[in-house]
C-alpha cells in the first residue's frame, strides 16, 4: 500500500528500477566467479559441481614457475594430486597453467583462504611452511603478510559470529520475555504519569538544587579550609602553577574552589529566579503532561503504532538494498589481457577471449592470456552507475521520511479528536487511529511527501558534506577543511529546525487538513506566540522521557545481568549455558532501550499535539457558554490561576 499511495516518489525511483533491472545481476555480488567469469556452484554453468571458488596465484605472477612448484613435479604421487589444479589445456603444461603453489586452505564466503597465521613477522601457512629469508623480501609476500592477519581475523570472527548465534539459540526465549517485560513496564510508566509526572518533576527540580547547595557550601568549606592553613598553597594562584597534566594540583589552591563556589552560586541563582518567574509554565507543562497520559489511556491503540513504522521502514531499507545491489552488480564481464612479462605493449588492455587465439597478442608476448578482470563497461549507462546510486540514495531518504511522516500525522490526529471532545471520553470518535491514519493516506499524502522532499534533500547535502570532509582529510587546504566544517555545522542545525517545522506543521494537517505550507507557516507563528510555553514543555518532555527511557532499560539490564550471570538463586537452574553472557545481555538492554524509545515517542508526539491544541483553544474560545474551552479541568484550573495572578499584578 506504501508504494502506490505514494506515486511521486515511484516515478522519482522509476530510472533507478528500470535501470537497475534490467543491468543488474546480484549473482555477481554474492557468488565468486572464475578466470572465465563464470559464477561457482551455479546450475547451468562449467562450474555446476565447485561451489568454492580456488585462488590459481594468491602470490601473484612473481612466483609462477619458482621452485615451489617444481618440488611438486619431483615427486609422482605429488604430480598427481597436483596436476588437477591445473588448467585443462590441450597443449604441454607450462608455468603459467599451474598454481604457483598449494596449501592448506579454509572455505570462507565460498573462498579457499590460505590458513595463514602470522609470528614475530614471520608467515606459517598451517603451522608448517615459514615465509623468510629471501622469498620475505618479494613483493607479493610482503602483501600476503599484511593480508594474513585480515584473513585470519574473518575467520576467527566467522567462529565468534558461530558462538554468538549458539547464544541465541539458546536464550532467545528469555531474551523475548525481557522485551515484553520493557514493554508492559513502559506503559504502565506513560500511564502512570498522570498521576507521578508532577511529583517526578518537582523531586527533580528540588533534588537539583539541593544538590547544587551543597556543593556551593562544600566548595566554601574547601576554600576556607586552605586559607586558613598557614604555609599552604592556599595564596597560590591558577596562573602561578600554568598548565598541569595532574588536574589534583589544582584542588590544593583556594581560587580554584573560589570559582567553583561563584560558578555553583550563579547556577543556583538562575535555576531559583526561573523556578519563580516560570512557576506557572512548569504547571501548564505538568498538567500537559498529565493530559498526555490520560489521552494514551483513552487511545491505547497509539502505543503500538511504531509496529507499523517499524515495518514500512523495514520495506524501505529492503527496497534500497535491492536497488543498490541491482545498480552495483550492473554490467557485462570485461577481459583483459595478462601477461607474465613486464614490458608487454598489450598488458591490462581489453580483449575478447573468443577471438583471442585469432590476434598476434600471444606471439608478441609469450604466454599472455585472455582473462576475466571485473564486470562493467564502458557505455553511458555505466558511467553514470555512481549518480544512479546518489538518485537510489535520495529517494531511500524520502520514503524513510514519508514513513516517519505519515505516522507522525496519523498518531496526531487520533490524540487530536481527544483533545477537540467537549465531553471526554464520550465524545471520542470510535477508531480514532484507523480515522486518522484513512485520512492521512486520502487527503495528505501530497503534503507529507513534500515536507518529506526538503529534509531528503538537506539530509543528502549533509552526506555530500560528509562524504566531501572524509576526501579532504587528508588535505592541507586549512581554508577548505574550515568551509565544509562550517557548511556542516549549518546543515545540521537546518535538519534539526525543519525536522522540528515539519513535526508542527504535521500536527497542524491533522488538526484543520490544510495544505503543508498554510500549516507550516501557521504552526511557526502559533509557536512563536507562545515561545515560552514551547520551551519550557520542550526541554521539561524531553528530560522526563530521557529519564524514563534510561530508566526502564537500565532496569531492566540489571535484572537481565543477575539473570544471566547466575545470581538469583531461585532460577539459576533455568539459565541457558551460554558461551558469552554479554550477548543476551547487550539485546535485552538495546531492545529495552528501542522499545522504550518507541512507547515514549508516541508520548511525546501526544503531549506536542495537546500543546498546539491547547494554545489553538486559548486564542479561538474565552470560555463563555457560545465559545466554551475544550481543555481539561485540569488545565482550565491551572489556565484560571493564571489568568487570576495577572489580572492581581496589573490592578
Amino acid at each position: 500500500m506504501f508504494f502506490i499511495i505514494n506515486p511521486a516518489v515511484n516515478e522519482a525511483n522509476d530510472v533507478c528500477l528500470i535501470a537497475a533491472w534490467i543491468h543488474g545481476d546480484p549473482r555477481k555480488v554474492v557468488y565468486p566467479t572464475d578466470s572465465h567469469g563464470q559464477f561457482c556452484g551455479q546450475q547451468g554453468t562449467p562450474n555446476a559441481n565447485k561451489a568454492i571458488l580456488f585462488y590459481f596465484n594468491i602470490l601473484g605472477p612473481s612466483l609462477r614457475g619458482t621452485h615451489y612448484a617444481i618440488m611438486f613435479l619431483y615427486n609422482n604421487s605429488y604430480w598427481e594430486y597436483y596436476r588437477q589444479f591445473c588448467k585443462p589445456v590441450a597443449h604441454v603444461l607450462r608455468d603459467e597453467d599451474c598454481p604457483s603453489m598449494i596449501v592448506p586452505s579454509r572455505p570462507f564466503l565460498q573462498r579457499c583462504f590460505p590458513d595463514f597465521i602470522t609470528r614475530n613477522g614471520t608467515l606459517t601457512v598451517a603451522n608448517k611452511t615459514d615465509f623468510k629469508d629471501g622469498l620475505g623480501k618479494t613483493r607479493s609476500v610482503i602483501d600476503l603478510r599484511d593480508a594474513a592477519n585480515g584473513i585470519t581475523s574473518l575467520l576467527d570472527a566467522k567462529e565468534v559470529g558461530m558462538k554468538i548465534f549458539e547464544d541465541y539459540a539458546s536464550s532467545w526465549y528469555w531474551i523475548l520475555i525481557g522485551l515484553v517485560i520493557t514493554m508492559v513496564v513502559s506503559l504502565a510508566f506513560i500511564l502512570l504519569l498522570r498521576f507521578t509526572a508532577g511529583v517526578l518533576l518537582w523531586l527533580i527540580i528540588f533534588g537539583v538544587i539541593a544538590v547544587v547547595g551543597y556543593g556551593i557550601w562544600h566548595c566554601y568549606w574547601e576554600f576556607s579550609t586552605l586559607r586558613g592553613k598557614p604555609h599552604s598553597d592556599g595564596d597560590v594562584t591558577i596562573s602561578d602553577i600554568g598548565f598541569q597534566t595532574d588536574f589534583r594540583v589544582y584542588l590544593q589552591l583556594s581560587q580554584t574552589w573560589l570559582i567553583l563556589m561563584i560558578s555553583l552560586s550563579v547556577i543556583e541563582a538562575v535555576i531559583i529566579v526561573i523556578l519563580i518567574f516560570l512557576r506557572r509554565r512548569v504547571r501548564i507543562a505538568i498538567a500537559l503532561l498529565e493530559e498526555g497520559s490520560r489521552a494514551i489511556g483513552y487511545i491505547m491503540s497509539t502505543l503500538f503504532y511504531p509496529i507499523i513504522t517499524f515495518v514500512l521502514l523495514a520495506i524501505c531499507i529492503a527496497y534500497w538494498a535491492v536497488i543498490a545491489v541491482f545498480l552495483a552488480s550492473s554490467g557485462d564481464a570485461v577481459y583483459k589481457v595478462m601477461s607474465t612479462q613486464d614490458k608487454c605493449m598489450y598488458a591490462n588492455l581489453t580483449c575478447d577471449p573468443e577471438t583471442f587465439s585469432l590476434t598476434n597478442v600471444t606471439t608478441v608476448c609469450p604466454g599472455s592470456q585472455c582473462t576475466f578482470a571485473f564486470y562493467g563497461g564502458e557505455s553511458l549507462y555505466h558511467h553514470y552507475i555512481f549518480v544512479l546510486q546518489l538518485c537510489n540514495l535520495l529517494v531511500f531518504l524520502w520514503l524513510v521520511n514519508f514513513t516517519i511522516a505519515l505516522g507522525q500525522c496519523t498518531l496526531a490526529g487520533a490524540f487530536a479528536s481527544y483533545y477537540w471532545a467537549l465531553k471526554k471520553p464520550q465524545d471520542i470518535p470510535s477508531c480514532p487511529l484507523f480515522s486518522s491514519f484513512s485520512r492521512a493516506v486520502r487527503y495528505h499524502t501530497g503534503s507529507l511527501a513534500f515536507g518529506s522532499l526538503i529534509l531528503a534533500l538537506v539530509q543528502m547535502f549533509r552526506i555530500v558534506l560528509e562524504y566531501l570532509d572524509h576526501k579532504l582529510k587528508g588535505a592541507h587546504n586549512a581554508f577548505a577543511r574550515f568551509l565544509i566544517c562550517c557548511l556542516k555545522c549549518c546543515f545540521w542545525c537546518l535538519e534539526h529546525f525543519i525536522k522540528f517545522m515539519n513535526r508542527n506543521a504535521y500536527i497542524m494537517m491533522a488538526i484543520y487538513g490544510k495544505s503543508f505550507c498554510t500549516s507550516a507557516k501557521d504552526a511557526f507563528f502559533l509557536l512563536m506566540r507562545n515561545v515560552v510555553r514551547v520551551a519550557v514543555l520542550d526541554k521539561v518532555t524531553d528530560f522526563l522521557l530521557f529519564l524514563g527511557k534510561v530508566l526502564i532499560s537500565g532496569s531492566v539490564g540489571v535484572l537481565a545481568f543477575f539473570f544471566f550471570t547466575r545470581k538469583i538463586p531461585v532460577i539459576q537452574e533455568e539459565v541457558p549455558s551460554l558461551n558469552y553472557y554479554w550477548v543476551p545481555l547487550l539485546t535485552v538492554i538495546l531492545g529495552s532501550y528501542l522499545i522504550a524509545h518507541g512507547f515514549f515517542n508516541v508520548y511525546a508526539m501526544c503531549v506536542d499535539t495537546l500543546f498546539l491544541c491547547f494554545c489553538e483553544d486559548l486564542e479561538r474560545n474565552d470560555g463563555s457558554p457560545l465559545k466554551p474551552f475544550y481543555m481539561s479541568p485540569q488545565l482550565h484550573r491551572i489556565l484560571r490561576r493564571e489568568q487570576g495572578a495577572k489580572l492581581y499584578a496589573s490592578s
